[in-house]
């Protein structure tokens, strides 16, 4: 056999493995969309595979137990109890009533287990009722945007 045929057989045999790389990691790191509502429809294979749901952290529900924290997602109804076994600390946003999306899967017990939680807090973002003005920004005076002290 000579160099140009071990070339090549090496470079498939490269080219495959990466293939194969690529394949094994984009098939494990797929997630799936579900509400809390869809989940009770779900079977099979499908009940096991990576999944984000989200809902409404229910008030009075998260607590927090050693190596965990475990709270309730609820929308339209429905509970679904959620247990966050994560590395990362939870938002600051993570509150009673906030809107919350949790990626990880479900438990035979019908419990999901969450390696990520993210959160926002609903009000935080809404624009102002009509009619009432917005604080002034850095640098501005409740005069306007222009004003400016005198300093002669």
């Amino acid at each position: 056999m000579n160099a140009r045929h071990k070339f090549l057989i090496g470079s498939g045999i490269i080219v495959a493995t990466l293939l194969a790389l690529a394949y094994v990691g984009f098939t494990q790191s797929k997630t799936y969309y579900h509400t809390i509502t869809e989940l009770s429809t779900l079977q099979g294979a499908s009940l096991h595979q990576r999944m984000r749901v989200s809902g409404n952290v229910r008030a009075g529900s998260i607590a927090r137990v050693a190596g965990r924290v475990d709270f309730v997602l609820t929308e339209q109804g429905r509970d679904l109890p959620i247990s966050y076994v994560g590395r990362d600390p939870l938002p600051d946003t993570f509150k009673d009533g906030a809107q919350a999306l949790v990626e990880g899967k479900m438990l035979p017990d019908n419990h999901f287990e969450a390696e990520q939680v993210q959160a926002k807090c609903a009000s935080k973002y809404e624009a102002a009722p009509v009619g009432t003005s917005a604080a002034p920004q850095p640098g501005q005076t409740s005069t306007g945007a222009g004003a400016r002290p005198s300093g002669n």
